[in-house]
């Protein structure tokens, strides 16, 4: 589980579109088991990689149950990992609260199984009880052997469940490391998002 950090405007969510398939590359490769991947974003999806962006991407007129079987994902995972979603499953996606949006987006995702998760702010406005869940729904995910990437807005949280992070700045890594090397810079990483320093991070 590796984690992307820095402020607005780093670059942090072109990158994951970037590897996503959503957006084409100026430069460089995307590589994926060593091999480059020039397919589309659907391809992709079907080749094993879940998209979950900081929009919470349901069908708003559609059940939270038609969302689960539109995402043609196993809907009984998806409420083992979210079973709050269990008593909302005949409500419209549209009315549901904004967690539990973001949960059945999250958990259509995850229930499909996919090799590789891919995941923009999933903390994006939420109330920190909930931030917690989706978290731990992700590290859980990594421990069942899904790679993930995650582009997160909790630093200090952040680290504290990841495996390796990097620091962006004006689309530059500025930093990278382990969870354990960057939390003893999260002072620096934090000031970040609130100004941006001529000095690089150190570098671990």
């Amino acid at each position: 589980m590796v984690v992307l950090l820095g402020p607005n405007g780093a670059g942090k969510t072109t990158t994951l579109r970037a590897l996503a398939g959503a957006i084409g590359l100026q430069a460089g490769a995307v590589l994926r088991d060593g091999l480059a991947v020039r397919t589309a974003l659907d391809k992709r999806a079907r080749a094993g990689m879940a998209l979950v962006t900081e929009e919470r991407s349901v069908f708003p007129s559609l059940t939270v149950e038609q969302n689960l079987r539109v995402g043609r994902c196993n809907v009984d995972h998806a409420l083992e990992l979210f079973p709050e979603l269990a008593g909302r499953l005949r409500v419209p996606a549209g009315l549901i609260s904004g967690g539990e949006q973001q949960m059945l987006t999250l958990g259509r995702a995850l229930a499909r199984a996919p090799s590789l998760l891919l995941a923009d702010e999933l903390s994006l406005g939420l109330a920190p009880k909930i931030v917690e869940r989706l978290l731990a729904a992700v590290r859980s995910a990594a421990d069942s052997g899904i790679a993930v990437l995650l582009v997160e807005q909790h630093v200090r949280r952040a680290l504290e469940i990841a495996d390796r992070g990097y620091v962006l700045a004006r689309g530059r890594v500025e930093a990278e490391g382990t969870a354990s090397q960057l939390r003893s810079q999260v002072a620096d990483i934090e000031r970040s998002y609130l100004a941006l320093s001529d000095a690089p991070f150190e570098n671990q």
